[in-house]
């Protein structure tokens, strides 16, 4: 039987982002009582989720996403805070968010008016940029809301990082990492 795979568009993260978060949960990872922890090399920020696509519908986006980000250059962003989803006591995301951007925001309205216009079905909730850290809370107590802190580095500076590229990712729900590039779409080099 064929597996269908499911697709989405993504801010890649710099390899040195993904360092630095995997050493933040290798140092905290026993304060936050998660089940599974998502592999480093699958952090991403979600612009818009594609689910299973049609090749037809699936070679269109990749045919129309170049030029729609044409204008776009790099960027930077900054880590910011912890967050949650679910409920409060047992939650099923933890995840680490980045400080409210325009360009970030920007790129995500694009992604998703394109792959509205090609017919694909989206999530309408509110863009809420997020990296997915871990699922399914199994801590014997309730989650404490006070660990939900801002991630700094050893010296407790921000970690800012550079966005330079759009990912259309496949998922492979057997293999680990899961997230495997399908195409790449890069930002115009900043202006200096």
């Amino acid at each position: 039987m064929e597996t269908k795979h499911h697709y989405f568009f993504a801010v890649k993260l710099p390899k040195e982002m993904k360092d630095f978060l995997n050493g933040w949960i290798q140092s905290n990872q026993r304060d936050y009582e998660f089940g599974r922890w998502v592999h480093p090399e699958d952090y991403h920020i979600t612009l818009a989720f594609l689910g299973y696509a049609e090749e037809k519908k699936l070679q269109d986006a990749i045919e129309t996403m170049s030029s729609v980000l044409s204008d776009l250059s790099s960027f930077s962003l900054t880590l910011d805070k912890l967050g949650i989803f679910g409920p409060m006591k047992s939650p099923r995301i933890f995840w680490a968010g980045v400080v409210e951007s325009e360009p970030l925001a920007e790129v995500q309205k694009k992604v998703f008016t394109q792959c509205l216009k090609l017919g694909f079905e989206l999530d309408k909730k509110p863009f809420r940029p997020h990296i997915t850290l871990a699922r399914k809370y199994k801590g014997e107590r309730f989650f404490n809301s006070e660990k939900l802190k801002s991630i700094r580095t050893e010296d407790h500076q921000t970690f800012e990082f550079e966005v330079s590229e759009v990912i259309l990712y496949e998922t492979h729900l057997d293999q680990s990492p899961k997230y495997k590039e399908f195409a790449r779409f890069p930002l115009n080099a900043k202006n200096t």
